[in-house]
């Protein structure tokens, strides 16, 4: 069926999310299945869009569409849309196509007036239930469309319940309810200057067009950007008809989770409130009950939710979020939909589905969201830290954070971007505060329960949450937090287990997390499906180990001159460097060949059997040279001391010598000056001694048989004659150490591609090279000329953000520039010599969108840092995949237009 511009549930299904929004689609669909929906209907993202191009009009005849369908809705409800006897009420909520929890707005029980309330009042029987959804209705319309902020109404609120003297809301009387009934329709006349409206179609209009306007809201456009969600989606827009869980004892909403969100158990987890409606739940005004009592208090309620969320995961084939309702103990459906959960719970819920026979290993891979991975390996509290918690709420997210006390989100942000660790202390969050929840390392909510916005949104983040800390309290004016004696100023240091639910005082020492058996279970299905290989980089042992741990193929770049940062060997470094004649460079170099030996032969014995990329020394100098204020402030001091002049006049004269060697040194732009290959050019015996350390490690290595695999990389080439030049001295030394054993050591020569010269020129380094490593970092800050140090913290920001650039280059590879140089090279690289190995070895390997790119062009391997291993695994998998898909999809198309029948018959033929 066409799905048209105003579309019945009754019509469509998940195919159609991208017109109807993922909520219309599965309402749609939900429909179709017989499941309790109450009727209703939804407006397209194309309506959305519509909207936006003609300057934010509706579109001609949209309402005339809209009321039409309302008459099936009123048909099926038996009661009117503005009615004085028998009123319609409906919802209005979004419904964008990627889910986007609590970004955009909703508008409950739309349809009262003056005089409707007054016919809910008597069909229902229960004037105090009508005045209830009256006034909500006002504060949700004066908020969302008005844009009053909410806190009016909540002083508003809190006062009325005081002279009530109640705690709650639903404690309040009939009386109450009707008090702040006036006083909220007198605040909007205040602070919008408007009169709230008595007309139903035009309270529906506005509301519909405050849902779209809501696309754009800073909260949802920040969500978006992080979750890199395009902003030309647009939502659609769900009218529905109300049911009320806010109808007595008997009534009730809920969230209900299919299975954990944080563990991935296949439980129902959940949580609900009685009398109540479901911004209660969502917006953490009242901290709910778990799911399970609602066996007790309502069991066939429970028996008939655990059968729809069965149902709901079979047809959907996945873990489903659902929100329920249940009027006077009948129980509706609001909406389904993929449940948000942290990685965690993600590769449980993927390798449980694979099992149950419901999903295949490569449709396991594909849902697990490699971005979320990054926070899969969460910190905890050290095993031996010594704490004492000071409160302990809902375990919302899981996960150890520590940071400063701040209790804003616009503080959170401030400070994030002066480089500070934040814990964002909420009373509790709203979607307004999600630029403070990305800012923060974790966050703390004093009221709300385990499906509460900051639980949604932090899990989804992949980020430690707390909930409901009932006991803690803010004082907003001092800025400080109270608890059990204890006070927490604003930048006080705070440590949070989201696993346990602890707030603890003080900065608590973190330990890092081991690969789950789930994790273990997916990354190896991504290993039997991908292609392209994923190596580490490494520079110590340990780094080899973990790296090995994490499931890596090889050391892709080991950096030789990080093996030198240690405080008794940088010394020594800069004794070979300000060395000015040969024979003092070669005693600091005799002193550093063993250290090196030491460092080779520790990381053969770890990757025993698998490849180990050794970068020669590529240090910008200006690293090892000695300070030069340092020097001259020494040289000041001494010409100040009462010693022995002979002994003072050779000092001064050393440091005399030093200060002139630096000054000889120092270059004006360093990352171009003299580093890498051309270090090894005009000073041989530097690399010289490492190649020497390499093979005698391998000697070493192999007489206890380790399989040993190396391979030398020669950094920053540009011209051809550079690599053969080095090549030459690698081949000598490594005869001369080897001897006869040169033939049980298998090393590879090639160099790392960083130059755009060379990626221009790479058939020509081809003749010299057995492999090409793209250092996408050096390639990227050379090829748009930007200094990697300087840019990110002076423009790049502000060219994202205002849409210069897509995204910063130096986190996802420019695939439009720097990836057409690495292409050109490859097929340049291959054509000349068809053994080459090819990869990348910068920041990029570990990121998603730049390994589909490697994939597509055919390298061999991506290696990144340890740590971001299983994301390259999980990705490698995903991009080989994606490639699959596509090419049937291209071969799916040749045979629709015939062409695959065309070459059938013309290979029959021959």
């Amino acid at each position: 069926m066409t799905i048209s511009r105003v579309n019945s549930f009754r019509n469509g299904g998940k195919e159609d999310a991208e017109l109807l929004g993922g909520k219309g689609a599965n309402l749609a669909e939900m429909t179709k299945a017989g499941l309790p929906v109450p009727p209703g209907f939804t407006i397209t993202t194309e309506v959305c869009r519509q909207y936006y191009s003609s300057g934010c009009h509706m579109p001609a005849g949209i309402m005339d569409e809209v009321m039409r369908a309302l008459v099936e809705v009123e048909r099926a409800q038996e009661r009117r849309f503005g009615s004085e006897d028998c009123p319609l009420l409906v919802s209005v909520r979004s419904g964008s196509v990627t889910s986007m929890p609590g970004m955009m707005d909703t508008i409950l029980n739309l349809g009262l007036t003056d005089k409707t309330v007054e016919g809910l009042a008597k069909l229902t029987g229960n004037r105090r239930f009508a005045y209830d959804c009256y006034r909500r209705f006002i504060q949700m319309y004066g908020s969302v469309v008005y844009n009053i902020e909410g806190v009016h109404f909540e002083r508003l609120l809190q006062q009325e319940k005081q002279l009530a003297g109640c705690a709650e809301d639903h404690q309040l009387t009939e009386a109450s309810l009707k008090s702040l009934v006036q006083k909220f329709k007198l605040l909007i006349e205040v602070r919008a200057e408007r009169t709230f409206p008595q007309i139903v179609k035009q309270q529906l209009q506005e509301a519909i067009e405050a849902v779209f306007l809501s696309w754009s809201s800073p909260r949802a456009k920040v969500y978006r950007k992080v979750h890199q969600i395009p902003d030309d989606q647009g939502t659609a827009v769900n009218v529905q008809s109300m049911v009320f869980g806010n109808m007595g004892e008997t009534s009730g909403t809920g969230v209900l989770f299919t299975r954990n969100p944080s563990t991935g158990e296949p439980i129902l987890f959940g949580e609900y409130l009685m009398n109540a409606q479901g911004e209660d739940v969502v917006g953490g005004t009242r901290t709910p009950c778990p799911i399970a009592e609602l066996e007790v208090t309502m069991p066939h309620v429970y028996e008939e939710l655990s059968l729809c969320a069965k149902q709901l995961e079979l047809q959907y084939r996945d873990m489903q979020d659902i929100e329920f309702t249940v009027e006077n103990g009948k129980l509706y459906l609001l909406q389904t939909r993929n449940a948000k959960r942290n990685a965690r719970a993600a590769l449980q819920v993927a390798s449980d589905l694979v099992k149950e026979g419901l999903i295949s290993k490569e449709e396991a891979v594909m849902r697990i969201d490699v971005q979320h991975l990054n926070h899969l390996l969460h910190r905890s509290l050290h095993a031996a830290a010594d704490h004492s918690a000071i409160a302990t709420g809902l375990p919302a997210s899981p996960g150890a954070a520590c940071g400063q006390a701040v209790f804003e989100a616009d503080v959170a942000d401030e400070w994030k971007r002066a480089g500070k660790q934040v814990i964002l202390v909420r009373m509790e969050t709203t979607p307004e505060d999600i630029h403070g929840v990305i800012a923060a390392e974790g966050i703390v909510t004093l009221r709300g329960g385990m499906t509460s916005h900051a639980a949604v949104v932090a899990r989804g983040m992949g980020k430690p949450c707390v909930c409901g800390c009932e006991t803690l309290q803010i004082d907003e004016e001092k800025q400080q937090l109270i608890a059990n004696g204890f006070i927490i100023h604003e930048g006080d240091w705070l440590t949070i287990d989201g696993g346990s639910g602890q707030v603890i005082p003080g900065r608590i020492e973190l330990q890092d997390a081991n690969i789950t058996p789930e994790m273990l279970q997916v990354l190896e299905w991504a290993d039997q499906i991908r292609s392209m290989k994923v190596l580490a980089n490494a520079d110590s042992p340990s780094d080899a180990r973990k790296a090995r741990e994490f499931g890596a193929e090889g050391i892709g770049l080991c950096r030789t001159e990080h093996m030198f940062m240690s405080p008794t060997r940088v010394p020594i470094v800069q004794q070979m460097i300000m060395a000015e004649k040969e024979i003092d460079r070669q005693l600091a170099l005799n002193r550093l060949l063993p250290m090196q030996r030491a460092d080779f032969e520790d990381m053969f014995r770890e990757m025993d059997g698998l490849p180990v990329t050794i970068r020669l020394l590529d240090p910008p100098l200006h690293e090892f040279l000695p300070n030069i204020e340092e020097l001259t402030e020494r040289k000041e001091a001494l010409h100040t001391l009462d010693s022995e002049q002979a002994d003072k006049d050779g000092e001064l004269q050393e440091l005399e010598r030093m200060i002139r060697r630096v000054r000889e040194l120092q270059e004006t732009n360093p990352m171009l000056g003299q580093r890498g290959c051309r270090l090894g050019i005009m000073f041989p015996e530097i690399y010289e001694m490492q190649v020497e350390a390499i093979f005698q490690a391998v000697l070493r290595c192999l007489r206890d048989r380790v399989t040993v695999l190396p391979h030398i990389m020669i950094p920053l080439v540009g011209h051809v004659n550079e690599l053969h030049f080095l090549r030459n001295v690698v081949d000598l030394v490594a005869q001369q150490v080897l001897g006869e054993e040169r033939r049980n050591c298998p090393y590879k020569v090639g160099t790392m591609i960083e130059v755009p010269r060379a990626a221009l020129t790479a058939g020509e380094i081809a003749r010299s090279a057995d492999f090409f490593s793209f250092g996408t970092n050096d390639l990227t800050q050379m090829t748009f000329g930007y200094s990697r140090d300087d840019a990110e913290g002076k423009f790049l920001t502000h060219y994202v953000e205002n849409k210069l650039l897509p995204y910063n280059p130096f986190q996802v590879l420019d695939t439009e520039g720097v990836g057409k140089l690495i292409e050109m090279a490859v097929v340049q690289g291959r054509a000349r010599n068809p053994m080459l190995t090819t990869s990348i070895c910068g920041e990029h390997g570990g990121d998603y969108e730049s390994i589909m790119f490697c994939q597509q062009i055919g390298l061999d391997y991506v290696s990144c840092s340890p740590y971001r291993l299983p994301v390259a695994r999980i990705a490698a998998a995903q991009a080989h995949i994606r490639m699959n898909g596509a090419a049937r999809q291209q071969h799916a198309q040749m045979l629709g237009t015939g062409e695959v029948q065309a070459e059938q018959s013309q290979e029959a033929a021959v």
